[in-house]
């Protein structure tokens, strides 16, 4: 059985709202307790008001945070009604949320080299873990992907860590590779190089990074993308099946053992 729900209900006010790709933008809030407690890999489930007619939360990954400045960054894509009035909030907009939810990743002791892998919205998790890493001394490389050059976010942030190796996907080859994130992964996978991978995306990405890992021999984790609908295990909303059985992504996950996963 998974431990009770670390999450709890904060009350939070935006700093600041900005796009940064297409149809993706960068909420900054001012949540003290929250900014203390999150760890890479966890969630929020944040309240969208104006349509009583919507009644669960969104959960969103983060990206960072500050707890002297008590602030928690989100990036998200604009994909439907709440998303869409959400990119709306202006400074000094107030709501609330549950967080943070599930566990995150968990990197194997004396990891020295590390490859994180995301692809699209994927990108916040995986860049959040190699900010820890980076700072623990550990070296990270990056791949990361879009479906196109405008909807890529995370370069200048990755650039930022010095990154070892930064390897760019686009579905359409506006910019880095044309083609798929998961073949850079691949042969970055195949040298041999690596203690650790970390990924997140669409499923059938991480599947193939997973199926790398494994010929590599290396330690691969996953976070799933699941609509949480509750965020503390009541509702089963995000099930995903393992080879442990049926597991709740909001407290069993986000992240979970890319071995034990079955249905991606």
């Amino acid at each position: 059985m998974p431990s009770p729900s670390p999450a709890r209900m904060h009350d939070f006010e935006v700093v600041s709202n900005e796009k940064i790709a297409e149809g993706i933008f960068s909420l900054v809030i001012l949540a003290p307790r929250l900014a203390s407690a999150l760890k890479p890999g966890q969630f929020v489930n944040i309240r969208i008001p104006g349509d009583a007619s919507e009644l669960l939360r969104i959960p969103l990954s983060y990206v960072s945070s500050d707890a002297e400045a008590g602030t928690v960054e989100l990036w998200y894509a604009v994909v439907g009604n709440g998303t869409r009035r959400m990119s709306a909030w202006e400074p000094g907009f107030k709501s609330d949320l549950l967080g943070p939810g599930g566990h995150g990743w968990s990197a194997p002791e004396g990891c020295r080299r590390a490859l994180v892998v995301g692809g699209g919205i994927g990108v916040p998790p995986v860049l959040c873990l190699a900010r820890e890493l980076a700072s623990a001394g550990v070296r990270v490389d990056a791949c990361f992907g879009a479906a196109s050059g405008d909807k890529l976010v995370g370069v200048h942030e990755f650039e930022g860590l010095g990154c070892g190796e930064i390897r760019i996907a686009t579905d359409d080859g506006t910019a880095g590779f044309a083609g798929f994130v998961t073949e850079p992964a691949s042969e970055l996978l195949a040298s041999g190089a690596y203690d650790y991978v970390a990924t997140c995306g669409p499923g059938i990405m991480m599947s193939k990074v997973a199926e790398a890992a494994t010929s590599a021999g290396v330690f691969c984790e996953a976070s799933l993308e699941r609509m949480m609908s509750c965020g503390f295990g009541a509702c089963s909303t995000c099930n995903v099946e393992t080879t442990d059985g049926m597991k709740g992504a909001c407290m069993c996950g986000p992240v979970f053992d890319a071995t034990k996963v079955v249905v991606w």
